[in-house]
């Protein structure tokens, strides 16, 4: 569904980065350049540019990224946010802003803009400010946990590269927040653009996989002693066999029903999906040992 741009076809969409001290750069510069390249595409093609993107923090001013490179930034805009996409960077999660006074400002905001967006751990920011109870919402895979935990509200999700619920979007860890952006140049401007926009960046217009794709790392978190840590080792050996969820729910002495449920709580994904992951870490273990 495309957005309203300000009530005039011709006016520019505006794209407000939000960043904090300590902010993960590409959070922030990935996104703009998806909407700078689609500016690209429009000059090359003599029309109109569809996007103005704006650089801002509380204050304003310099503002140090966690590699070390400060970017130059505008003051939180005062005025009218309508038709505007918010988009708030990630970071450590020990490094993001717990201000009240950004945080209202950003309540506010949501209130006004078309779209209200994130990229990585800046869902947190989302969720200090309230805005992500009862949605989906996606983080960086190393920090779902943590998500849930503090924000059992938030329909946390587990593998998406980006969620969208209503006006909200999150997207998952650092390079998503582009995948994110494309999906809304695709919003905003049609499908053969955002293709081109995609080409031109060498990127993917819609990425294979999930976040995780081929990661253990939820997998080698899980306690030894809850059902999903009991279950995947139980299925280790197992894993050129076929195996039913019947005999994953008795191996755990559990109902299909209740195992369904029981891992979905720790991990947020099915059992089968389980035993994919496990042969897919397998596999890519076996390629990585072949020399």
């Amino acid at each position: 569904m495309k957005i309203s741009r300000n009530n005039d076809a011709a006016a520019p969409i505006d794209i407000w980065l939000l960043v904090f001290p300590h902010f993960l750069l590409l959070d922030a510069t990935g996104p703009a350049q998806v909407f700078s390249t689609a500016n690209d595409e429009a000059r090359d093609a003599g029309r109109p540019l569809p996007y103005r993107i704006h650089l801002i923090a509380l204050g304003g001013g310099a503002v140090v990224s966690s590699s070390g490179i400060s970017v130059l930034t505008a003051a939180l805009p005062r005025r009218s946010l309508a038709g505007a996409t918010l988009i708030v960077a990630g970071g450590r999660c020990a490094d993001l802003p717990t201000d009240a006074t950004l945080l209202r400002w950003i309540v506010r905001a949501s209130d006004a803009v078309a779209r209200c967006c994130s990229v990585c751990t800046g869902a947190f920011v989302l969720a200090r400010a309230g805005l992500l109870d009862g949605r989906r919402a996606v983080t960086h895979w190393k920090d779902v946990a943590q998500l849930r935990s503090e924000h059992p509200g938030v329909v946390t999700q587990d593998n998406e590269i980006y969620v969208s619920d209503g006006k909200f979007h999150t997207s998952a860890g650092i390079s998503a927040g582009m995948d994110l952006a494309l999906c809304l140049v695709e919003q905003d401007l049609g499908r053969a653009t955002a293709l081109a926009v995609a080409k031109r960046m060498v990127f993917f217009l819609k990425r294979p996989g999930g976040q995780r794709q081929f990661s253990s790392e939820m997998l080698s978190h899980l306690p030894e002693q809850s059902v999903g840590g009991q279950l995947a080792a139980w299925l280790r050996p197992r894993l050129r066999q076929e195996v039913d969820v019947v005999q994953m729910a008795g191996a755990c002495a559990l109902s299909v029903r209740t195992l369904h449920r029981r891992l979905r709580q720790e991990t947020g994904v099915a059992p089968a999906q389980l035993l994919l992951r496990l042969r897919m870490e397998l596999a890519c273990g076996l390629l990585n040992s072949r020399e």
